[in-house]
C-alpha cells in the first residue's frame, strides 16, 4: 500500500534526493519552500510569543481577496496580494495598539477576517474565471512556481527578516512585557508592524514550528534557530513526499509539523512524570 501511495520512491535516500532536482519546477519549489520556511521560523517565533496567531491567520485570509481583486482588475496578482496584506497589517497594528481587552481585540480581528472572506467570495464571483498564480506559491501546489516568483519572494522575505532582526531586541521586550517596555520608552508599535510577514506564509507553517520550538527551549536565540530548523525540515520533507505521491504538499507539511509538535508535547509530559534524580 505504501508503494502505491508513493510512486517512484526507491527508499534509497541518495537516489531519491537526486530525483528531485532534474525538473526546474521542483528546484523552484524547493527554493521557495526554503525562503518561506526561514521567514516563517523567524516571524512565527515572535508571533507565537505575542499570542497573535489569530492575527497571523487573518492576514493569510486577507491575501485571498487581494489576489482575487487583482485578477478582476487585470493587475498582477502580487500587487493585490501584497497591497491588501499591507493594508490589513496596518489595520491589525491599529487594533493591537488601541489597548483593548483581549476579547475586544479578538472580536475586532475576527470581524476583519469575516470582511476579507466576504470580499474574496464577491471578487471570485465577479471574476468568472479560475484564479491561480501567487497563491500557489504558498504550498497549494508546487507545479506552477516560476523563477520570477522565487525572486520576488526572496526580496520580500529578505526585507522582512532584516526588519525583524533589526527590531529583535525591542520586539522581544515588547512581546514579554509591553507595559514595562512602554514605560521604558521602547517603541512598542514596532512589534505590531512585524505582522505583515505573516502575509506570505502557510498558517500552520508559521505557527507550528515556532510553537514546537518554544516547547523545547525558552532561550530566544536557540528558540528561533530551532523554529527555523523545524520549518525547513518539514518543508523539505513535505515537498519530497508530495513529489512522489498524488497528495498535495500542504497536507504533508502541515501533518509533519503537527506530528512533531504532538511528539514534543508527549515527550515533555512523559519527562515530567519521571522521578526527580536523588540528591548526591
Amino acid at each position: 500500500m505504501v508503494e502505491a501511495l508513493f510512486q517512484g520512491l526507491s527508499w534509497n535516500p541518495i537516489r531519491d534526493v537526486h530525483a528531485l532536482f532534474p525538473f526546474p519546477f521542483m528546484v523552484n519549489a524547493l527554493a521557495a519552500g526554503t525562503i518561506v520556511a526561514v521567514m516563517a521560523g523567524v516571524a512565527g517565533w515572535f508571533m507565537v510569543l505575542r499570542r497573535q496567531t489569530f492575527a497571523g491567520h487573518t492576514l493569510a485570509v486577507i491575501a485571498f481577496p487581494g489576489a482575487a481583486a487583482a485578477s478582476l482588475a487585470g493587475l498582477p496578482l502580487a500587487l493585490g496580494y501584497f497591497g491588501f496584506c499591507g493594508a490589513g497589517a496596518l489595520v491589525l497594528a491599529a487594533i493591537a495598539g488601541s489597548r483593548r481587552s483581549l476579547g475586544a481585540e479578538s472580536a475586532a480581528i475576527g470581524s476583519l477576517q469575516a470582511l476579507a472572506l466576504a470580499l474574496g467570495f464577491l471578487f471570485v464571483s465577479l471574476y468568472h474565471g479560475v484564479l491561480s498564480g501567487l497563491d500557489s506559491l504558498l504550498f497549494g501546489t508546487f507545479l506552477g512556481i516560476t523563477a520570477g516568483q522565487v525572486v520576488v519572494l526572496l526580496l520580500v522575505a529578505s526585507a522582512a527578516v532584516v526588519f525583524i532582526v533589526a527590531a529583535a531586541r525591542p520586539l522581544f521586550f515588547a512581546s514579554v512585557d509591553a507595559d514595562v517596555a512602554r514605560a521604558a520608552g521602547v517603541p512598542v508599535g514596532v512589534a505590531e508592524t512585524s505582522q505583515i510577514t505573516g502575509a506570505l506564509l502557510v498558517f500552520a507553517l508559521l505557527v507550528t514550528p515556532a510553537a514546537t520550538a518554544q516547547q523545547l527551549t525558552s532561550r530566544p536565540a536557540l528558540g528561533i534557530a530551532l523554529s527555523v530548523a523545524i520549518a525547513l525540515g518539514v518543508t523539505w520533507l513535505g515537498l519530497a513526499l508530495a513529489y512522489f505521491s498524488v497528495y498535495p504538499v500542504g497536507f504533508f507539511v502541515t501533518s509533519l509539523a503537527f506530528a512533531l509538535y504532538v511528539l514534543v508535547r508527549l515527550g515533555r509530559a512523559a519527562a515530567r512524570r519521571l522521578p526527580a534524580p536523588a540528591a548526591a
